[in-house]
C-alpha cells in the first residue's frame, strides 16, 4: 500500500522496441532480477515510451529514424509497474493522429495515465497528479524541432518552447501540490554533458517553479546537477530499451540509468541503478553508474562545457560518415565546414538545438585544457568521447 506522507518514482530512459529490440518483448529474461527489483522497490514507474504503441506501416517519410512498436511491447511496462506514459517525443507522432490515438487508448484499457502528448494542446500538456508526500504534478516537454505540437484542434506534442504554456502548467501544479516534475525530451544526441542552451533551458523550468527535471532523448547518460535550495536536474538517462544499427556508431549507447526520486512532504532525494544493453543477447542488466552520472555545479560545467562539445563534435562526425558514408569518409575539413555551418544538421534550430556555429567555438576552447582543472571527476570519460573517440 502507498503511503500518502511518502513515495518513490522510478524513471527511464528512452524505450523502443524496434530493430534489435524486435520481439524481445517475448523473452522472460529480457529484465534481469536486479533490474525489476528495482522498480519494485518504488510506488510508480515513469515510463518513456519513445513511439507509437500501433501496428503501424513505415511509409519511408522518416527514413531509419522511424519508431513505432507493436502493443504487444506492454508486457515489459507492465513488468516494469509502469503506471505512467511519457509520450511526449520526437517519435510518438511518427505514425500520426491514430498513433497517438492508439497509445493512448491502450495506456487507458491498461489503468495507466500518458503525459506530454494528445489530441489537442490542452490534452498534451495536461499534468499528471499524485496525492502522496503533499502532492506532486508532473508535465512533460519535449524539443522544438523534429517534435510536431499539438494545436487547439491537431494532436501533438507539448513543446518546450511554449514557455508561457509552460510557466502556466507549473503554477497550476504549485498551487495544488507540494512538487513539481518536468519531464523533458530535449538536447543534443549522443552527447555526454548537455549544451549551454539546453542547461538554460532546463534552468528556466526551475526558475518558473519546477523542484525537478528529468531527462532523456541523448541516448546516453549525462550529469545531474543539485541546487542549494533542494532543487535538481537530471540531464539524460540514456537508453533503456533501445538498440539501432545507426546508435551503435556512438559511444556508450548501450549503458542508461534508472532514477528513482524519493519524496516526503519536506524533501526529495534519489537512488539510481546503472543499466546496460547486452547486446548479443539483447537483454537488460545492472553495471555500475557510469562516471559522468555524478553531480556537476555551475563552475565545474564551465570548465566541462568546451571539452563536452568537442565530443559531440566527434559524435556528430561519426553519425555522418554512418548515414553518408561516401560524401563524408576521409572528407577534408572544407566539406565539414560546410556542412557544420548551414542549416542541413538534423534538428538544427538557429542559436540553438544543433546549431554548430555555436558548437563549434565552444569546442575549440577545450584545446586550453581549462577543463583538467574541474573536481567533479567527469573530465576522463568526456575526454575519452572527445579524443579516444575519434580515433575508433
Amino acid at each position: 500500500m502507498i503511503s500518502k506522507n511518502k513515495t518513490s518514482i522510478v524513471f527511464t530512459g528512452d524505450i523502443g522496441f524496434d530493430r534489435y529490440m524486435d520481439r524481445r518483448w517475448e523473452d522472460d529474461n529480457l529484465l534481469s532480477g536486479p533490474i525489476l527489483d528495482f522498480f519494485h522497490s518504488a510506488d510508480h514507474t515513469v515510463a518513456n515510451v519513445e513511439g507509437a504503441l500501433i501496428d503501424a506501416v513505415d511509409d519511408g517519410s522518416r527514413g531509419i529514424f522511424f519508431h513505432s512498436m507493436n502493443p504487444a511491447a506492454t508486457r515489459v511496462l507492465k513488468l516494469a509497474h509502469a503506471d505512467i506514459w511519457s509520450i511526449g517525443n520526437n517519435h510518438t507522432m511518427d505514425a500520426g493522429r491514430e498513433g497517438v490515438i492508439s497509445t493512448k487508448n491502450i495506456a487507458k484499457e491498461m489503468g495507466c495515465r500518458t503525459v506530454g502528448a494528445g489530441l489537442n494542446e490542452k490534452e498534451a500538456s495536461e499534468p499528471v497528479y499524485l496525492e502522496e508526500a503533499g502532492g506532486i504534478g508532473m508535465i512533460c516537454v519535449a524539443y522544438q524541432t523534429e517534435c510536431i505540437p499539438a494545436t487547439s484542434t491537431e494532436p501533438g506534442i507539448f513543446r518546450w518552447d511554449a514557455l508561457d504554456a509552460i510557466a502556466e502548467r507549473i503554477a497550476e501544479i504549485k498551487s495544488k501540490c507540494r512538487w513539481c516534475i518536468v519531464i523533458s525530451h530535449g538536447g543534443e544526441e549522443f552527447t555526454s554533458l548537455p549544451s549551454p542552451y539546453t542547461r538554460d533551458r532546463y534552468l528556466k523550468f526551475l526558475e518558473l517553479g519546477a523542484d525537478v527535471v528529468v531527462g532523456h532523448h541523448p541516448h546516453v547518460p549525462e550529469n545531474y546537477e543539485l541546487f542549494d535550495n533542494g532543487k535538481a536536474i537530471f540531464y539524460s538517462l540514456g537508453n533503456f530499451i533501445f538498440d539501432t544499427d545507426y546508435q551503435r556508431v556512438h559511444l556508450y549507447t548501450d549503458i542508461g540509468i534508472l532514477l528513482k526520486l524519493n519524496f516526503t512532504e519536506e524533501k526529495m532525494d534519489f537512488d539510481a541503478i546503472g543499466i546496460r544493453i547486452v547486446r548479443g543477447d539483447e537483454r537488460i542488466d545492472i553495471t555500475p553508474l557510469p562516471g559522468i552520472f555524478t553531480n556537476i555545479p555551475a563552475k565545474e560545467y564551465e570548465l566541462l562545457a568546451p571539452l563536452g562539445a568537442k565530443a559531440f563534435v566527434e559524435e556528430e562526425r561519426k553519425k555522418m560518415i554512418y548515414l553518408e558514408s561516401e560524401r563524408f569518409t576521409d572528407a577534408p575539413e572544407e566539406v565539414w565546414n560546410r556542412y557544420f555551418f548551414s542549416e542541413e544538421p538534423d534538428g538544427y534550430f538557429k542559436d540553438a538545438h544543433m546549431d554548430f556555429s555555436v558548437i563549434l567555438p565552444l569546442a575549440e576552447k577545450a584545446e586550453d585544457g581549462e577543463w583538467k582543472k574541474e573536481r567533479a571527476g567527469a573530465g576522463e570519460e568526456l575526454y575519452s568521447a572527445a579524443v579516444v573517440g575519434s580515433l575508433l
